[in-house]
């Protein structure tokens, strides 16, 4: 990939986890952490409402059926390793419930939110 096409690859990512955040805010959740980094991986975003918290993952593809396919099993692997990660260092979350959610951004339509995306493969 040309040094060009992954800098636009990149911009289209910021932009929409922006919209994904500005859909999250505009439906009541907090947004804790944003491209949260820690040995074990990324997590594109925590938010939490009441004392639910959220993990948000979020993937930008032409249709929301690709958005979808594209969360794979390696991905929720990872986002639970570094879900372990951050309540390792956070343990005033270790009490609240957690839910993995998907966020689908496509070109010309608002923000698809998919609560309770997947189960995590162990307890957390």
């Amino acid at each position: 990939m040309s040094r060009q096409k992954r800098q636009k690859a990149e911009r289209w990512g910021r932009f929409a986890e922006h919209l994904a955040f500005l859909k999250l805010r505009l439906s009541g959740y907090q947004i804790l952490e944003r491209r949260f980094r820690c040995p074990l991986g990324e997590i594109d975003g925590l938010a939490r409402r009441g004392r639910l918290l959220i993990v948000v993952e979020v993937k930008a593809r032409p249709t929301r059926d690709q958005a979808i396919e594209s969360l794979t099993p390696q991905n929720c692997q990872r986002l639970e390793r570094a879900l372990q990660w951050y309540l390792s260092k956070h343990t005033f979350y270790n009490s609240y419930d957690v839910r993995f959610d998907l966020i689908a951004i496509c070109p010309k339509r608002w923000p698809f939110h998919l609560k309770d995306a997947w189960r995590p493969t162990h307890k957390l």
